[in-house]
């Protein structure tokens, strides 16, 4: 179900999940934080410099981050895409920038923690939600799933525009968003009728 896990016994691989959770949930709110205007240009420098300080740790390793990047590169072009028809090239970038910073920090915790580990933490956060009738257990397989579905969503994104760079298809990027938007919600079908084959309602 999650293909990220890189297993390894440096760095961000020896916090405990709790903890590195936390931290990391915190890097994210703040890249998502950080002003889009007026200091554009200083908001996509901080975000990919933090991005760059996390992957140095060791246990990860900029190879990670580059591998992380090109399996995205054809989402954060449809991202882009999205924002340029509402928002002018600059604050476009800058989105496209700060969606892929959070991404790749979120990925983190998949790359660095194993599956039972993150099941787990999530059972536990989401214990007092029983009280108000929730499932923590089919929650916190729903986190872990939609952590799961980046790389398949990435790899979906980049299908497409070789598809439609096969076939010679006019519409440019808006066609290829579109198509794109069609997979991705047949993949959630697909998942979901294959989560119910297995007894998760």
């Amino acid at each position: 179900m999650l293909t990220l896990y890189r297993p390894d016994a440096r760095g961000w691989h020896r916090l405990p999940a709790g903890p590195k959770t936390l931290l990391l949930l915190g890097l994210v709110t703040t890249v998502s934080l950080l002003p889009a205007a007026p200091a554009a240009p200083a908001t996509a420098a901080g975000a990919a410099a933090l991005c760059l300080a996390c992957y140095a740790v060791p246990g990860t390793g900029w190879r990670e981050l580059v591998r992380q990047i090109r399996a995205l590169r054809w989402l954060m072009i449809i991202a882009l895409a999205g924002q340029l028809i509402f928002l002018g090239l600059e604050s476009a970038v800058v989105g496209t920038v700060r969606i892929l910073a959070a991404i790749l920090l979120a990925a983190l915790l998949a790359l660095t923690t194993p599956v039972a580990a993150l099941l787990d933490l999530f059972e536990r956060a989401l214990r007092p939600a029983r009280a108000i009738g929730a499932d923590p257990e089919r929650i916190s397989l729903l986190l872990v799933v939609a952590l799961g579905s980046v790389p398949t969503l990435a790899r979906l994104a980049g299908e497409v525009r070789d598809a439609h760079r096969a076939r010679g298809a006019g519409g440019g990027i808006r066609s290829s968003a579109l198509a794109f938007i069609v997979l991705a919600l047949k993949h959630a079908d697909d998942l979901g009728d294959a989560l119910t084959a297995r007894g998760v309602r």
